[in-house]
């Protein structure tokens, strides 16, 4: 029989900028503070951690050879916990709750960590590409999927500028849009609306002293933020509508949550924030590429019998602000219930540490809120979405 997948903990690192003051910790070392900061949350015994599945993306250096069981060795963690590493593009950790909720649904095991991670100050975005044809490796575009789809490579910036014009969104719009994000992420922060779900960490700046600074508030926010400033950034392709501050920050961080059937529910101990009530994938047009979260929102919502008006709280990822908007659009949701503690824009996208960062934020939103069901979404690279939708218990 079929069981159900319950979140008890969920919780992050507030996001560093580049260079900024996350960029002296190791990414194994990041992922194991998150590690450990689940189990005490829950006060539970380590050895009851029957796996830890680990979302990253540039899986090279510091974040190969099998980052989530690194993270292990580098945690609280006996060595009998095993880890293993999910690369789903930006849904990596996203992906990890999955597989973590699939196997305690299955009885297989009872209590998983789901997480993610990505330094992109050490490690920056698409390294894995340069080094490997440097070396002589090659690269992943093999000559039948330029065949199959009439193009040399996949960009994303080129889907977030497609996806503006397909939806006929301005960068009048987008410049709005991200300052709004901006607006919700400042008054977030200033509420306290983030405090229960961040884990306190040392600042550590690459190459530089460690000192007893604490790093507790996300370091991308642009507090001093303004609408002519955003608007008169440049766009980064001529002819285009997407710039620099509609397009998400690159971010250090590190997230997680803690997954567990009632067999897991008894044995820690512990009671859950919420329960995974439908969880699903979609693949689409790897070339529009951000396009995903739409079909596969539609594809989610029908799956488990409901609409869009039953849905309290979206997080839908701001990889670009043309994303979100063209989602708002085709899903006729609530705007007021999207994103309501700001986004990516402001907040920052590590990569493969997003999926249970957004997780975190909606958890915590639905508990502080009252509020019933949250659903969450993000696009990702080759042209799929994760869909997780939870009800607050």
């Amino acid at each position: 029989m079929t069981q159900e997948a319950f979140i008890v903990a969920a919780t992050r690192t507030a996001g560093g900028r580049r260079g900024g003051r996350l960029s002296g910790w190791h990414p194994v070392d990041l992922a194991a503070e998150v590690i450990n900061e689940l189990v005490e949350r829950t006060n539970a015994d380590p050895s009851l951690i029957d796996d830890v599945i680990m979302g990253c993306v540039q899986q090279i250096g510091e974040q190969s050879v099998n980052i989530g069981r690194n993270a292990v060795l580098a945690s609280k963690l006996p060595n009998s916990v095993p880890g293993t590493s999910v690369d789903r593009q930006c849904g990596s950790s996203q992906q990890a709750l999955h597989f973590a909720a699939q196997a305690v649904m299955s009885g297989t095991m009872d209590c998983v960590i789901a997480a993610g991670v990505e330094s992109m100050s050490r490690i920056p975005m698409t390294a894995p590409g340069p080094v490997a044809l440097k070396a002589g490796l090659g690269q992943y575009m093999s000559p039948q999927i330029q065949e199959n789809f009439g193009v040399t490579g996949f960009t994303q910036f080129l889907g977030a500028e497609m996806m503006a014009e397909k939806y006929d969104i301005s960068k009048d719009a987008m410049d709005n849009y991200a300052y709004q994000t901006t607006l919700k992420s400042i008054a977030a922060i200033n509420a306290g609306h983030f405090d229960n779900e961040i884990l306190s960490l040392q600042a550590r700046i690459k190459d530089m002293p460690a000192g007893d600074e604490i790093h507790s508030i996300d370091e991308g926010v642009r507090f001093n933020a303004s609408l002519e400033a955003i608007s008169g950034l440049n766009v980064l392709q001529e002819g285009g509508r997407i710039t620099a501050g509609t397009a998400s920050q690159i971010c250090d961080g590190a997230s997680g949550v803690m997954v567990v059937n009632a067999a897991g529910l008894k044995a820690l101990g512990v009671e859950p924030l919420a329960r995974i009530h439908h969880m699903s994938v979609l693949g689409h047009d790897p070339v529009i590429m951000l396009e995903a979260p739409i079909p596969a929102t539609e594809h989610a919502l029908k799956k488990a019998g409901m609409s869009i008006d039953d849905i309290d709280l979206f997080e839908v990822n701001e990889a670009f602000a043309s994303v979100p908007m063209a989602w708002l659009q085709a899903s006729g949701a609530d705007p007021e219930r999207l994103n309501i503690n700001g986004g990516a824009i402001a907040l920052g996208h590590p990569l493969g540490g997003s999926g249970t960062k957004l997780m975190t934020t909606l958890v915590h939103s639905l508990q502080r809120t009252g509020k019933r069901y949250g659903l969450q979404t993000m696009c990702e690279g080759g042209g799929m979405a994760n869909v997780t939708i939870i009800e607050r218990l």
